[in-house]
């Protein structure tokens, strides 16, 4: 399950949802295996310069090699742009997640209990 991230100064007017949607539809278009993305946004109120920053973190699979990354970089930053409505510095990190990284879905027993 890729991870999104993105953190901007919040003088920007962003649509993150769009930008969620613009990012997940472009990843699992190149790659139909990743499946749904967690997706957050944290707007900081303090900052030098107004800018986006975007990570978004795969697992490591044997057909994600250095040309796919690349690729993938190129696509998600072709889709993203057009969203942005201000001037502000613009950065995306497309990287792998941790081989030591752990993902589960938790239910809690209290959401069992009717």
């Amino acid at each position: 399950m890729p991870q999104i991230e993105l953190k901007y100064s919040d003088d920007l007017t962003l649509d993150t949802d769009a930008i969620f949607t613009a990012i997940e539809h472009t990843i699992n278009g190149k790659d139909s295996s990743a499946g749904v993305c967690k997706s957050r946004a944290f707007p900081v109120s303090e900052y030098r310069h107004s800018h986006l920053f975007i990570s978004v973190m795969l697992l490591k699979k044997p057909h994600r090699d250095g040309a796919f990354m690349q690729s993938l970089a190129e696509m998600l930053k072709a889709e993203i742009m057009p969203l942005l409505l201000q001037n502000c510095y613009f950065s995306l990190s497309v990287d792998f997640i941790s081989d030591y990284y752990i993902t589960e879905y938790f239910q809690s027993w209290h959401s069992q209990i009717n």
